[in-house]
Order: C-alpha cells, then sequence, then structure tokens
C-alpha cells in the first residue's frame, strides 16, 4: 500500500507526519493509493479539495483540536486499519456568485456555502429554490447551505438540523434571523438549486464563502449539489461517519 502523507503547520502535526514518513515511506502523491491527513478538520477540507480530482481515498488522523472527519492518531497498526477501514463518499456543493462588478466566481464545498454580512448592518436576501421565491425578504446576519457531511458543523452552531451523512438532503439556516424571527430554515432535497439575492447590496454588503473560500461584496449566489464531483474519506471500522453524524445527536 502506497501512502503519501500530508500535515498541517501544527508542530504536533508535523512531528506525527515525520515520524510516519520513517516507517511507512513517502509515496509521490500522484501515486499513491491512500492520502493520510494529519491535523484537523480544517486540514480535511483542504486536502479534499486537492484530490478531488484525482479520486484518491483519504484517511485522517487528528493531530488538530476538533479532528470531527478524522480517526485517532496510531501508528502501528496503520496499513491494517486503512485496508479495513468503512468508506464514505461525499459530494459538494457548486456555488457561483456575481458581485457588484458583475463579475462571476466559482467555488466549491463540501462542508457548507454560508453568506455572511459584511458590516454593521444586517443582510437583506431573497431566498429562491428552484426558480421560485420562497421568501421575499429574510433580515439576519447570513444564511448557510449545509451538506450531510457539513450539517455538524457550522450549521450546527446556528441551530441548523444534523442530516444522517447518506441522506439525499441539504440544510438550509439562517444565521440570527431578525425577520421573520421565527423562521428556522427548511430541509431540501439535494437536487434542489438554491439562490440568494441580496437586498439593497450597496447599503448591506454580503460576503459568500464556500468553505474555505471567500467573495465579497456579492449580489447573487447559486448554489447546487455536484453530483459529478466527489471525495473519498475513510473511517476505521466501527467508527465510520455515518456513525458519528447519529451520536452527534445523542451529546449533551
Amino acid at each position: 500500500m502506497k501512502l503519501h502523507f500530508v500535515s498541517s503547520q501544527a508542530p504536533e502535526a508535523i512531528k506525527a507526519a515525520q515520524k510516519l514518513k520513517h516507517l511507512f515511506g513517502q509515496a509521490p502523491r500522484d501515486d499513491a493509493d491512500v492520502i493520510v491527513a494529519l491535523g484537523g478538520d480544517g486540514l480535511m477540507l483542504e486536502t479534499v479539495h486537492t484530490v478531488i480530482d484525482s479520486n484518491q481515498a483519504i484517511f485522517g488522523m487528528n493531530r488538530g483540536s476538533v479532528g470531527f472527519l478524522m480517526n485517532e492518531f496510531e501508528t502501528g497498526d496503520l496499513t491494517d486499519r486503512i485496508a479495513a477501514a468503512t468508506e464514505t463518499t461525499i459530494h459538494p456543493l457548486k456555488m457561483t456568485v456575481t458581485d457588484k462588478k458583475g463579475t462571476t466566481h466559482s467555488a466549491l464545498a463540501f462542508n457548507e456555502v454560508s453568506m455572511l454580512r459584511q458590516q454593521h448592518q444586517a443582510a437583506k436576501l431573497r431566498i429562491s429554490i428552484d426558480g421560485k421565491v420562497r421568501l421575499d425578504e429574510l433580515v439576519c446576519d447570513g444564511i448557510i447551505v449545509a451538506t450531510p457531511a457539513g450539517s455538524t458543523a457550522y450549521n450546527l452552531s446556528a441551530h441548523g438540523p444534523i442530516l444522517p451523512i447518506n441522506s439525499p438532503l441539504l440544510a438550509l439556516t439562517p444565521i440570527s434571523p431578525f425577520r421573520p424571527r421565527r423562521w428556522r430554515g427548511a430541509i431540501l432535497s439535494h437536487e434542489a438549486e438554491v439562490e440568494i439575492e441580496m437586498l439593497e447590496a450597496n447599503k448591506r454588503p454580503v460576503s459568500a464563502v464556500a468553505d474555505q473560500t471567500e467573495f465579497r461584496d456579492v449580489v447573487k449566489v447559486v448554489v447546487s449539489e455536484d453530483e459529478k464531483r466527489s471525495a473519498r474519506l475513510l473511517f476505521d471500522d466501527g467508527h465510520s461517519l455515518a456513525e458519528r453524524v447519529l451520536n452527534e445527536q445523542f451529546q449533551f
């Protein structure tokens, strides 16, 4: 089994990578059977974006802070763990934004696409699903479109629903909604196309973020699942991502 190790800049992650390279060797990335990521969830997202077009599986080990997408760090039986691992395939969201200058930008998100107010004034948003306006005006700090994999991240912190990892669903979750006060978001089909228009964009500027890619001063954002692209994540037997998402719903 040919392994390629990547790490975050945290000292413990760098040290772990050096040790594992010594034990198992360091295959060139393009020739590796599995990419082993050492760090936290931020590194995992970065790695997923890096190898998305190569179809290489990723086995993460936690050398960071949160590590929801990572396995526990162990060194001795690494190849056996990888061989016995459970694979989860996840699809990204494609975000297409138009900014105030009329320029169009695109980015992918495996966790979530979020729109956030840039200044002290709340954002005003109009929400359409599959071409039909569903909410004429939402006054809020922002809004999130989350995948099942991302539903336990920023989406959960904003009181959005946790989605089973294999469910064909997306979560649409407002951030600090002011009007309408009682709207708590929606659960959508993964086939839905979500369009967010920024009302009063000059007065109330908004940024759009896809995982770690941000565009500022946007006037329209369109989000849909990119079913043609995917990432393969490996988890220790008995500790699959589906099991972790389920467990998260019983944590207090």
